[in-house]
């Protein structure tokens, strides 16, 4: 007898078993048709990096620029063993890195970067090499676990910029030295000293370009109406106002003299009088920077700038200015300056030179130390103090660098004592750069106006153009016949007195001598720095000079006898460059010499 309750539950559960599997495939069917699909993608796009601007000299000189940099990669397991010497002795040819280095590279397995510094122009080479192996069969393809085969040869990718510098170590520290760091895996270089780092932000590139478009079967971008370029931006370049020819011959004649004197440095600026412009910003201390030594680490500052010293005589014209502007001075009047030692306070004053009497003027010609002591008495402390911050002491000269050192002057309170107020007239007990000594001595060369020394006439943009960068507005300081007086009293200075080794026949010089003891651990050594500022003019051009000789050896202490003759040759090398033009009718008759400092 059949069981038809048995039969019904059988033919319902068969019913129920059709029902979810024909909804499970409805569920299939619907998830297939609206799931997002992971299909190859239409469309593809690629970076172009944006570089970092270049620096250049006045005269289009390259100094600074930035070159693309690439790697090169394999992976071991895809090098044929039989064929691996052909490999390494191939790539040494392509790529200029010695066999050696390649060796142990390939020490390693799996996937490895040979060189991570490869030049654009190497790179190029290695791309037809790949294309070459790959025809050759240097490279297999192995087997994963899961059965794929893997063929990867030899990849050339463009990892980052490298900072170059075409003329080794022309105009360093100015320009200063990059630093690396990574962006997005990519390697950049920002400014770590001088120019690269003052203009950082101006260098740095604004925007990679981009290009986005359909490809083809092969993963090619297709370029038409529909495809989209975005340009990189690069960053700006920086034109400096320093010409490369001038600066050159004035940076070895700076090795020659350092060598002939046994100075620790010689640093030499020139600057146009009336514009502030900066033509030489030399040192005889320099370093390359993509090959910066150990040896080297104290000349990556700017000294002329980051190095404050105390100036000695050439401070003397500048007091002379500040009577004169206070009215406390009459320049053909008679000093006493008592056969030369006399006490001031606590102090005893000497001079190299005995005289009994000096004219005002005289003072500074003969370089008087005591005269000038006695004279700075008359100015309150006021007026010294206001008067040294007026000509630019204590205060960063502004010229576009970093890390300046602002240098001091003594206290109001500390030059209402006598001892002090003769100590700060003849330039000790007071601290300068080579740059506030230069912006000062310009008033006199520039009818009494002071104005901040510059580096960078413009900015470049990628197409070319220029943004200009106007200096500051000039200051007018001194009166402009109080400057003259200073300029006349600067040129009998180098006629007659301690700076006739800086005379050039045709050429219009003044200026002072200065040499300082150094003092170390709060002791004067019988150590020098010996200075020379002053200017040299033609009919048409007025330059403003300074020369600054770091330690020279006992035999070159004066500065008579070491600033004075770099000053010289500089000058001369502007004539040469015809940055000045010589007049026939201006010979200069030296009077008799003199031993001053």
């Amino acid at each position: 007898m059949i069981d038809h309750d048995s039969k019904g539950s059988k033919v319902l559960l068969l019913f129920l078993i059709i029902v979810v599997a024909f909804g499970i495939f409805l569920y299939t069917m619907f998830y297939t048709a609206v799931k997002p699909r992971h299909l190859p993608s239409l469309y593809t796009s690629n970076t172009t990096n944006a570089e970092r601007g270049s620096i250049i000299s006045a005269d289009g000189f390259h100094l600074a620029i930035t070159k693309k940099v690439y790697k090169a990669m394999i992976n071991t397991k895809n090098l044929d063993p039989d064929k691996k010497e052909l490999f390494i002795q191939l790539f040494s040819i392509y790529s200029d890195i010695p066999v050696k280095k390649i060796r142990k590279k390939l020490r390693k397995h799996g996937t490895i970067t040979l060189s991570y510094g490869i030049s654009e122009q190497h790179a190029q080479y290695l791309k037809t090499l790949a294309y070459e192996l790959r025809r050759l069969h240097v490279f297999t393809p192995y087997k994963t676990r899961s059965g794929r085969l893997i063929l990867q040869g030899l990849d050339i990718l463009e990892s980052g910029e490298a900072r170059v510098y075409p003329y080794g170590d022309l105009l360093t520290p100015v320009i200063g030295y990059p630093k690396k760091y990574e962006e997005h895996g990519y390697t950049r270089s920002k400014g770590n000293k001088g120019i690269e780092r003052q203009y950082n932000e101006d260098l740095t590139p604004i925007k990679n370009g981009k290009q986005r478009a359909r490809r083809d079967v092969n993963g090619y971008m297709i370029l038409n109406k529909e495809s989209h370029t975005q340009y990189p931006k690069n960053g700006l370049s920086v034109k400096l106002t320093i010409p490369v020819t001038l600066q050159s011959r004035v940076e070895q004649m700076c090795d020659k003299m350092k060598k002939k004197m046994g100075a620790r440095q010689i640093m030499v600026t020139v600057m146009e009088a009336e514009t502030g412009k900066m033509l030489v910003l030399a040192t005889s201390n320099r370093f390359k920077p993509k090959d910066i030594q150990q040896d080297q680490i104290n000349s990556l500052q700017v000294h002329a700038v980051e190095y404050s010293f105390e100036p000695g005589s050439v401070l003397k014209p500048i007091t002379f200015a500040l009577l004169m502007r206070a009215k406390k001075v009459n320049p053909f009047e008679v000093v006493n300056v008592h056969n030369g030692r006399f006490k001031i306070g606590k102090r005893w004053i000497t001079d190299e030179h005995k005289e009994h009497y000096l004219s005002a003027e005289n003072v500074i010609v003969y370089s008087s130390n005591i005269g000038i002591a006695i004279l700075a008495q008359r100015l309150n402390s006021s007026e010294f103090y206001q008067g040294l911050m007026d000509f630019g002491f204590s205060v960063p000269s502004g010229i576009d660098l970093t890390n300046e050192k602002r240098g001091s002057i003594p206290s109001r309170r500390q030059l209402g004592t006598e001892t002090y107020k003769g100590s700060a007239s003849y330039g000790y007990a007071i601290s300068a750069n080579l740059m506030q000594l230069l912006k000062a001595y310009n008033v006199f060369n520039n009818h009494g106006r002071i104005l901040t020394p510059r580096l960078t006439q413009e900015l470049i943009e990628q197409d070319g153009h220029i943004i200009e960068l106007e200096g500051d507005e000039p200051t007018q300081l001194i009166s402009p016949e109080i400057a003259e007086r200073v300029k006349r009293i600067l040129i009998k200075t180098a006629v007659e007195g301690t700076g006739q080794k800086a005379l050039v026949d045709g050429i219009t010089v003044g200026g002072k001598t200065g040499t300082a003891m150094i003092s170390e651990h709060g002791h004067y050594q019988r150590k020098y720095n010996t200075s020379f500022i002053g200017f040299a003019d033609d009919e048409t051009h007025n330059y403003t000079i300074g020369v600054t000789v770091v330690r020279p050896k006992t035999a070159y202490k004066f500065a008579a006898q070491s600033s004075a003759p770099v000053f010289k040759k500089t000058v001369e090398l502007m004539i040469e460059e015809e940055f000045l033009k010589p007049s026939p009718k201006l010979q200069h008759k030296k009077i008799k010499k003199r031993k001053h400092h």
